[in-house]
Order: structure tokens, then sequence, then C-alpha cells
């Protein structure tokens, strides 16, 4: 007879996603890292500030540096770069009322940062009454060498998903 098996698996549950308060106990218990705490905490309330002001043309930019009341923000174009250098009297009234000193704010363009969520692709369906006529259409023309390839894409185009709606 077999004895029971002492096997425990290292992890018994799922791993979870970090979340903002795992990390701020990470950086905390680090001497090191948590001299970063302060300047990361600030960042983030700064990006907050500039997303809460132009929202549209915020999100896919970041705060890079704010040293010496200048403040750098990376923009992923240099499209979005020229129509936020428009908005950038508008952006640093309102840092300055928000009580950020804010003297001067250069853009820089980085070209290749990901998008956090690709846009969504459509996908096209066909309502039924065009799924029909198509039926009808594949039924009406002959079967013919010549026609071949035409009743083969009258085919795919009724065969494809068909709309929830009709």
């Amino acid at each position: 007879m077999t004895s029971p098996s002492t096997f425990v698996p290292a992890r018994t549950t799922l791993r979870k996603k970090p979340t903002s308060h795992g990390i701020t106990d990470f950086l905390q218990r680090h001497d090191k890292m948590a001299a970063l705490l302060p300047s990361i905490t600030r960042m983030m309330s700064l990006q907050a500030d500039c997303a809460a002001t132009l929202p549209a043309m915020f999100a896919g930019c970041a705060v890079l540096q704010f040293e010496s009341n200048q403040l750098v923000l990376s923009t992923p174009n240099a499209a979005l770069a020229s129509k936020l250098k428009q908005q950038l009297p508008k952006l640093q009234d309102a840092l300055l009322q928000r009580g950020w000193q804010v003297n001067a704010i250069r853009l820089k363009v980085q070209v290749g940062r990901p998008r956090d969520n690709p846009p969504p692709q459509k996908q096209l369906r066909l309502p039924d009454p065009a799924v029909s006529a198509l039926t009808q259409l594949e039924g009406a023309l002959e079967n013919t060498p010549r026609n071949a390839t035409l009743l083969a894409a009258i085919r795919a185009l009724a065969n494809r998903p068909r709309s929830q709606t009709a």
C-alpha cells in the first residue's frame, strides 16, 4: 500500500494582478525604493491633473519630467504634439490654478510608445435581407466556368455571420 502524496503545489491560488497598494508596500519596504515614492506620487498626480485638463488630447501623452518648474511631456507623434502645442497656455493656466508652479512646458515626440488598448476591429455583418438577396442571385446565375469565381464570391458573402438585427 502506498502512502498519500505529500506534494504541495507552490502556488495554490491564481496569480492576481498587482495593485497599486501592493506596489506601494513593495516600495516602502526597501530603503532605496522608498526614496522614489514621493517623486512617483507627485508625477502621478501631475499626470492626472494634465489628463483632467485636456482629456481628449492627453490620452496618449505622459509626464516625463518636472524639474525647476519646467514640465516635459511625451507625445506619441508629431501631429498630436502640434495640436497639444496650441493648448499649452490653457494647460499651464489650469496647472497653475491647481497649485503646480509650471513656468514652461516642453514636448518630446517619442514614436513607438505602445498603446494600452488597440482600437477595436469592426466586424461587418450582412443583414438577413442581404443574405437572402445573395442566395437568390446565386440561384439565378448559370453554373459555368466563366461564372465560377463570381459564384464562389457570392457563396462566401452569403455564408458570413449574419447581423443580430434583421
